[in-house]
C-alpha cells in the first residue's frame, strides 16, 4: 500500500513538499544524504536510473534524465534541498515538520528550496507516468550546499563532472515566476540574471594603546565613520538591460501616474528619487539599480582592555552583470575616501548578457495559467547557483512558480521565522512546471 502510495505522490505536490521539510538539511553541516536518498527512492521506483556525486559522502547530488525526442537540447532542472539555519528565531510551528495551517505549509525550506524541488520533482514524475516524450531530454539535478557557496554541489558538479550537463543551453532553477503585486496588477518575475557575489573585508587603522587611556579619532572611531557613510549613501546608478526591460514593462502595463512615476526608476538622474518615493518597495527595488555592499562581521581586539590599532569589517558586496571588483570598490572611494583598505575575499563571477530563448514559452504559461497576469523579466538581487552553470554556458530562468495572494509578502519570510507557502502555490507550481516540460523545445 505504502508502495503504490508513494508511486502517485506526484499527484500530491504537497505531500511531497512536506516530506522534504521533515529532514533537517540545515546548512552547515547540510547532511543531505537523507533527504536526497528519499528522492532517489521515489525515482528509482518510478524507473528513472540515477547517479550519485559526490565530494563528501554526507552531502550527494543526485542526477537522473528522462529521455526525449532529441529534437532539441536537453533542459535542466536544478534545486537545492539544503536550508539556512533556524537558530535564534521565534517560529510560530515547528520548521521542521511541514504543518498545514490556515492553507499555508510552514517551515524550513518551504520558498528556499524545498518547494521548488517538490514542484520539479512532482512535475518530472506526472512526465514519467504519463509517457511524455518531450522534445528533449530533461536533465534533473538534485544539489547540497547552494546556501553555503556551492562548493559541494554545483560548483563541484560543473568543474568535476561537466559532462553530466553537455549539449544544455537552458535551465530551470531559483528564483522567480512568482506573483508581484504593483497597482493592482498581477506580475510575475521571471529571473533572466542575478547579481554576483563580491564579498570583501575593509580595515581601518589608528593608534592603539591600554584600554584606560582613551584615544580620540583612532580606528574605532573611523570604523564608525566609515559604517555611518555607508548607511547614509547609495552607490551609484546603474541601469542594466535586464532592468531597463523589467521597469519599462511595469510602467507601461500600470500607466497613469503610477506608471509615469515608476518609468523613471530607469533615469539615473531620477533613480534614487522615485526610490526614496516608493518606501518600502524601493527598498526592494534599489538592489537592482546600484552596486551594494552589507556590514556583516567585526574584527577588533580580543581584549576589552586593550584598545585595537587595526579594526575591520566584512561586507557583503553584490555586483550588477558586468561589473567587476575594482568598480565596486572605486565606487566606494568616491563616498569613503582612501584611508580604507579593501581586500577582495571572494568574487563569483556572473554572465554579463542574458539570453531570452526560452523566456516567451514560461511567459505563455504564466499567462494560461493566470489570464491577465503580465510576465517580466527579472535580475535577482542575490545569487543562486546559476552562476557556477552560466560557466558551461547554461542561460538559467528562474522558474518556481507561484500564484500569491497579495497580502502575502513572501521575500520577507526567506531565510527567516515563519518561513511558509501558500498550499495553492505549490500545486500551481508543480503545473507550471509539467508544462514546461512539454513545451520547452518549442522556443528552437
Amino acid at each position: 500500500m505504502e508502495t503504490q502510495n508513494q508511486s502517485s505522490i506526484y499527484q500530491r505536490p504537497v505531500e511531497l513538499l512536506q516530506k522534504l521539510v521533515q529532514f533537517d538539511t540545515t546548512n552547515p553541516p547540510g547532511n543531505e544524504i537523507e533527504c536526497i536518498s528519499y528522492i532517489n527512492n521515489l525515482l528509482q521506483d518510478a524507473g528513472f536510473e540515477t547517479t550519485f556525486l559526490s565530494k563528501t559522502p554526507q552531502r550527494p547530488n543526485l542526477i537522473t534524465r528522462l529521455k526525449g525526442r532529441g529534437e532539441a537540447p536537453p533542459l535542466l532542472l536544478y534545486g537545492h534541498v539544503d536550508v539556512v539555519t533556524t537558530a535564534n528565531q521565534q517560529w510560530t510551528h515547528p520548521p521542521f515538520e511541514g504543518k498545514i495551517v490556515d492553507e499555508y505549509i510552514w517551515g524550513r525550506g518551504t520558498l528556499d528550496m524545498k518547494g521548488g524541488v517538490a514542484m520539479m520533482l512532482a512535475a518530472l514524475l506526472r512526465a514519467k507516468a504519463e509517457k511524455l516524450a518531450p522534445a528533449g531530454d530533461i536533465v534533473l539535478a538534485v544539489l547540497s550546499d547552494e546556501e553555503n557557496g556551492g562548493d559541494y554541489g554545483a560548483k563541484f558538479l560543473v568543474e568535476e563532472h561537466p559532462e553530466q550537463f553537455e549539449g544544455i543551453r537552458h535551465a530551470l532553477g531559483e528564483f522567480g515566476g512568482f506573483t508581484l503585486h504593483i497597482a493592482g496588477k498581477r506580475f510575475y518575475p521571471i529571473q533572466v540574471a542575478e547579481k554576483q557575489i563580491c564579498w570583501m573585508k575593509a580595515t581601518v587603522k589608528g593608534q592603539g594603546g591600554h584600554g584606560s587611556l582613551p584615544v580620540s579619532g583612532g580606528a574605532m572611531a573611523k570604523l564608525s565613520k566609515f559604517l555611518l557613510q555607508l548607511d547614509k549613501h547609495w552607490l551609484p546608478t546603474h541601469v542594466t538591460p535586464v532592468t531597463e526591460m523589467m521597469f519599462s514593462s511595469i510602467a507601461s502595463n500600470v500607466g497613469g501616474l503610477t506608471g509615469l512615476i515608476l518609468g523613471q526608476l530607469t533615469n539615473p538622474a531620477m533613480t534614487d528619487r522615485v526610490l526614496k518615493l516608493l518606501g518600502a518597495r524601493g527598498n526592494l527595488f534599489s538592489p537592482l539599480l546600484h552596486n551594494t555592499v552589507s556590514p556583516t562581521i567585526l574584527h577588533a581586539s580580543d581584549k576589552v582592555n586593550v584598545i585595537p590599532s587595526e579594526v575591520s569589517v566584512e561586507l557583503d558586496g553584490r555586483l550588477l552583470p558586468g561589473y567587476s571588483p575594482e568598480d565596486m570598490i572605486n565606487e566606494l572611494r568616491t563616498i569613503v575616501g582612501n584611508d580604507v583598505i579593501f581586500e577582495v575575499i571572494r568574487y563569483d563571477p556572473g554572465p554579463s548578457e542574458f539570453d531570452l530563448g526560452m523566456f516567451n514559452t514560461l511567459k505563455e504559461i504564466l499567462v494560461e495559467a493566470d489570464p491577465g497576469s503580465v510576465p517580466i523579466p527579472f535580475l535577482m538581487s542575490g545569487v543562486t547557483d546559476g552562476r557556477f552553470f552560466s560557466h558551461l554556458g547554461i542561460q538559467t530562468y528562474g522558474f518556481i512558480p507561484m500564484k500569491l495572494p497579495e497580502d502575502f509578502n513572501f521575500s520577507e519570510y526567506i531565510h527567516a521565522a515563519d518561513e511558509r507557502i501558500p498550499v495553492e502555490a505549490v500545486e500551481f507550481g508543480a503545473n507550471a512546471t509539467f508544462q514546461a516540460l512539454k513545451r520547452f523545445g518549442n522556443n528552437f
